[in-house]
């Protein structure tokens, strides 16, 4: 019954164990920054910004209905001739020969105009296609910024756990330091140490403890730098500074290559993509459009037709006419042939930069993937040797402390022990950040931090 309980108790507490281990995780911390971070709404709104761009461009293929009204009052004299309207005039429809009256009247105008391209030459389309592609470079665009994000926070989360262990760290050295403080203190008190011993031993623990509160100060910036993407007030880091130290193995011997659909590559991709299609529709737009018109005015005026004038603002809506238009026209900027024509190189120029980039940063990435994976192979294998370094050293120390309390060896020759296990236990730490490290850069250029989030 009791070994019954026992396995009972322990099928209850492994997934509990197991679940505590999945949320003290780099992993966990990334779910919250994913939600809260201010940089992925900006970059969420990017999207939604060309999205709305989309929908405004194929409104373009829309028929574009205007209209107007106005009450205007004021002379009514009129002249033969024609002329170009500009900026600043407005015409003024009347007769020549003199009428009865006032000298002003009141008009009342009204129209509405429909204009509808029927043909471009596939200027619209490509006009929406460009569209489609900066929406789609939009998308990608915020996949580059999120995996940027994920190694910014996995580079601050191993900073903190870096600054945890040096902290840890010279809070040994300051132990180890005290104890032998106390026991030369005890031994000089009895004649068996010089005095010299003694203020030898408190020296160097005074040293320890401003090296204690040296790393005290990094691992507290480093801390607040995390909780600026974390966003909370906490983080519990104790199991992950376990495992920073004694990292799981990952499987050194897979051959990876640069995944074509990175998130960086395919917004290079997608940039390209949109310099080509703004550079086919800039040339679309040299080429004529033609246009189903149709309008609708409506004018009233206090200028009755036996040539009586009325200065009455009411006699503004007398004397109505209704006129109505319905055609097709052809409108052709012929200008517009060469410079548009200049523009849509200059585009078409850009794409292809885009294009030399891509090959660029793919090339340069496999060649940083294949040198990463090397580093990490031998950086694991050098992880290896310093801890077996650090237990070997911590032996030996033992050892040589109990040497010292049977006055075996001198002060000077125990100082120089701990100096050796102080830079094997110093050598290991540094050895966990960079194998750390050269992950998180392995992730990035893969793309997949899976391990790393799972196992940090």
């Amino acid at each position: 019954m009791a070994t019954t309980l026992l396995w009972i108790a322990v099928v209850a507490a492994f997934p509990i164990y197991a679940q505590q281990q999945k949320e003290n995780t780099l992993g966990s911390l990334w779910s919250k920054v994913e939600e809260n971070y201010p940089g992925i709404g900006a970059k969420t709104s990017a999207i939604d910004a060309a999205k709305l761009n989309q929908e405004a461009v194929k409104g373009k293929m829309l028929p574009q209905v205007k209209a107007q009204a106005q009450n205007t009052y004021g002379t009514y004299e009129g002249s033969a001739g024609a002329f170009f309207p500009q900026a600043g005039f407005f015409n003024v429809s009347g007769s020549a020969v003199p009428l009865d009256g006032s000298s002003t009247a009141a008009n009342t105008f009204g129209s509405a105009t429909v204009e509808w391209e029927l043909f471009s030459f596939g200027k619209l389309r490509k006009q929406n296609e460009a569209a489609g592609a900066l929406y789609n470079k939009s998308v990608s665009d915020k996949d580059a910024y999120l995996l940027n994000l994920k190694k910014t926070l996995s580079e601050r989360y191993i900073a903190l756990l870096y600054n945890e262990a040096k902290l840890q760290w010279t809070e040994k050295n300051a132990e180890r330091l005290d104890d032998i403080r106390k026991i030369t203190s005890g031994l000089s008190a009895s004649g068996l140490r010089p005095a010299a011993d003694s203020l030898l031993a408190s020296s160097s623990y005074v040293q320890a403890m401003g090296e204690h509160d040296k790393w005290n100060g990094f691992k507290s910036a480093s801390y607040i730098k995390l909780l600026e993407l974390y966003g909370n007030d906490t983080v519990n880091y104790t199991a992950s500074a376990d495992r920073f130290g004694n990292p799981a193995q990952n499987n050194l011997n897979k051959l990876n290559t640069i995944n074509p659909s990175h998130p960086i590559l395919d917004a290079l991709d997608k940039q390209s993509e949109y310099y080509t299609l703004s550079g086919e529709a800039q040339k679309r737009s040299s080429l004529p459009s033609i246009n189903l018109l149709g309008g609708y005015a409506y004018r009233g005026t206090g200028i009755g037709t036996n040539g009586r004038v009325s200065g009455a603002w009411k006699d503004g809506f007398n004397n109505t006419t209704n006129n109505v238009l319905a055609g097709i026209g052809i409108t052709w900027n012929l200008t517009s042939l060469y410079t548009n024509r200049k523009k849509g190189e200059q585009l078409f120029k850009e794409a292809e930069s885009t294009k030399y980039l891509h090959s660029q940063y793919e090339q340069a990435m496999q060649a940083d993937l294949s040198a990463s994976q090397a580093k990490i192979m031998q950086q694991y294998e050098q992880l290896r040797k310093t801890k077996l370094a650090v237990q070997q050293s911590q032996d030996a120390y033992n050892m040589y402390l109990a040497r010292y309390k049977s006055g075996l060896i001198t002060l000077s020759e125990l100082l120089q022990i701990r100096i050796l296990l102080e830079q094997a236990e110093n050598a290991h730490i540094e050895a966990s950040r960079e194998y750390w490290v050269l992950l998180a850069y392995e992730a990035e250029l893969t793309a997949d931090f899976d391990f790393l989030f799972n196992n940090l």
